[in-house]
């Protein structure tokens, strides 16, 4: 970064812009994005002081302190030096999290005594290196609009309170861009009380969406945060495998109770998968494959599986069967594979180029045989028939995997259970060090390098 353009940017950033921006090392490099900034909360009106940055890497949040904090230019952070401790990022007691904890939180005006919610917060460079969070922009009212304005940090008073209802508005908006598993991620690091609060900001397909990625004693616990009502519709939106799963780890009378508030026609499927044993075809199986009659065209195949919601082994191959056309279907009459529908004209029906070598399950196949039986064929799915050769569900190898993988590994994975980044150096830090650790001031940046800049 040249000189003009550090003094060209301006010295005040504000959390919600950082959040999302790329991050990059001296020499041009990616480095990740940042999720959040951390701070630690004075006593009486002293401004925070900002200690790093949460900064998304491959597979992890790493801690980055200010005095790497170059400045911000062409949209994107820039960092002083590439050495950073690549182990995961985890919150110490007296840090708090600026977009994950103070984001929606309700606190006072001094001047006028009005409750205001907080929308979003500036930091700036001091003198010694320092950085504090030094204002707030506030919003009046409890509604979606209203009016907004930027505040000093000691003309409010509210956040060393706790907050009992705090919402997570202002805290989705600023991640709004986040892959589902980005935000199971974002939702696991945060406490249980944040957790509840935004899970009931989430819509139910989003909430659905990031269930699916947490660990099955999270999703316990969110599920169980949640009205009865309001957990039976977000059920609805989970695939009925994955809702199945999450169901089989609630006591027996709470599942009940919870499908008979689901809507007959979707607990219907749900409620089959649950009739199976869970190391077995039909307990590992998803149940709304892609299913076409045979005189669909190649064309209709091939526009269904382009759907984006579809996860790339269940567009790997379409299943053609008799009416009716959901699960169970009518007879099965094969399937076909997506690259035999490419090489073929758009106006073939797809009964005429079924592949019938392929050899159905039955619901009762052990994990074990489906395991061999998918690495025998080189296969993704493979259809899971009853005694009346309809089929019933499809077996992916995701639900495979998700079964023969350690029962931990969700958790493991958002522990950062896996090697350093590529390109990062064996003799880095160990991970979770603050400032102090890394040559600056005790407790926060220190004044070895110069004070980030940005817009």
């Amino acid at each position: 970064m040249t000189a003009a353009s550090r003094q060209a940017a301006p010295s005040r950033l504000f959390c919600r812009r950082l959040a999302g921006l790329l991050v990059l090392d001296p020499n041009g490099d990616e480095v990740g994005r940042i999720r959040d900034a951390v701070v630690t909360l004075r006593l009486g009106h002293t401004p925070p002081r900002v200690l790093g940055l949460v900064v998304e890497v491959p597979h992890r949040r790493i801690f980055v302190p200010m005095t790497r904090v170059n400045g911000v230019e062409s949209g994107a952070l820039i960092l002083s030096s590439a050495r950073l401790s690549w182990r995961r990022f985890e919150q110490r007691v007296g840090e708090t999290l600026v977009l994950g904890e103070l984001l929606d939180r309700r606190v006072t005006e001094v001047a006028t005594g009005n409750e205001v919610t907080v929308v979003d917060a500036a930091i700036s460079p001091v003198r010694g290196g320092e950085w504090i969070l030094d204002q707030v922009a506030v919003k009046v009212g409890r509604g979606r609009r209203g009016p907004v304005r930027t505040v000093s940090w000691d003309e409010v008073t509210g956040f060393s309170l706790p907050e009992e209802r705090q919402g997570a508005a202002n805290l989705l908006a600023a991640f709004e861009k986040l892959r589902p598993a980005d935000l199971a991620s974002l939702l696991h690091d945060l406490s249980q009380k944040r957790r509840a609060e935004v899970a009931a900001a989430l819509d139910d397909e989003r909430l659905a969406d990031v269930l699916e990625e947490l660990p099955e004693d999270e999703q316990v616990e969110l599920l169980a945060g949640l009205a009865d009502d309001r957990a039976a519709d977000v059920l609805e939106a989970m695939g009925p495998d994955d809702a199945a799963d999450l169901l089989g780890e609630l006591p027996t009378e709470d599942a009940e109770r919870l499908l008979q508030l689901m809507e007959p026609r979707e607990a219907a499927p749900v409620r089959q998968l649950l009739r199976y044993a869970d190391d077995t075809a039909g307990g590992m199986m998803t149940s709304e494959p892609v299913i076409l009659s045979p005189t669909a065209t190649v064309a209709e195949a091939l526009a269904r599986i382009r759907a984006p919601e579809l996860s790339p082994a269940l567009a790997a191959q379409v299943y053609v069967v008799r009416p009716p056309y959901e699960t169970p279907t009518g007879r099965y009459l094969g399937l076909v594979h997506f690259q035999r529908l490419l090489r073929e004209p758009p106006a073939t029906l797809v009964g005429g180029v079924l592949d019938l070598e392929i050899r159905p399950l039955r619901p009762d196949t052990p994990l074990a045989a489906v395991t061999r039986y998918l690495a025998s064929y080189n296969l993704v799915a493979a259809p899971v028939l009853d005694d009346e050769n309809r089929l019933v569900g499809v077996v992916t190898v995701d639900d495979v995997l998700d079964h023969i993988l350690p029962s931990d590994w969700r958790e493991r994975l958002l522990a950062d259970d896996l090697p350093p980044a590529e390109g990062s150096s064996p003799d880095q830090p160990a991970g979770g060090e603050r400032a102090a650790d890394w040559g600056g001031a005790a407790g926060g940046p220190g004044s070895g390098d110069p004070p980030g800049s940005g817009n």
